[in-house]
């Protein structure tokens, strides 16, 4: 397992016990086979009227990827969502290199023709949006793992997006009307 990759398992009403943590992380170590990328994975299980769930959620170079299953069983659980990342994690894969196979030259002239790949959304996260402010928002994008976020602000009541840059400062967008 890479040294930079985080694992974060969260139990919810249930006890989180030491054989269950490892079978998770020996999961998640497994999708390095695919992919080595991989900059945190998320890993929720919990248990609800006799139903085991486990949500997986990866994030590799600029996509997220979830899946989720509910059985009987927790181990159960967490095979078959694992085994639905994974099946995300190859297909990224190929997207990936197949994106990095679209330059083709065209011999007959002096130019290079750019195919972009098809734009996908593998993962579209439902988030409570409640009002906070820039600092308040900073605070739950770095809680999350993610490298933006958005929110509403408290006083103006409007949409803004806080972001991570490269040199580690951060950033703010804002709606404007022209």
């Amino acid at each position: 397992m890479e040294d930079t990759m985080r694992i974060h398992i969260v139990a919810r009403k249930l006890k989180m016990t030491k054989p269950v943590k490892d079978f998770i992380e020996a999961k998640i170590e497994k999708l390095h086979e695919y992919l080595e990328n991989i900059v945190w994975a998320q890993v929720i299980v919990s248990v609800e009227k006799k139903i085991h769930t486990a949500e997986v959620i990866v994030h590799a170079g600029h996509q997220t990827m979830k899946a989720a299953a509910s059985t009987d069983e927790m181990y159960s659980a967490i095979d078959k969502a694992m085994d639905k990342i994974e099946i995300q994690v190859k297909k990224y894969k190929e997207r990936f290199t197949d994106h990095h196979a679209t330059e083709s030259v065209d011999l007959s002239g002096d130019f290079t023709t750019l195919v972009g790949p098809e734009i996908r959304f593998s993962v579209v996260k439902d988030v409570p949006l409640k009002p906070m402010n820039k600092e308040e928002a900073v605070i739950e994008m770095e809680k999350q793992g993610y490298n933006f976020w958005l929110y509403q602000e408290k006083g103006t009541k409007q949409m803004q997006v806080v972001f991570k840059r490269i040199d580690s400062t951060y950033g703010l967008l804002q709606a404007v009307k022209k």
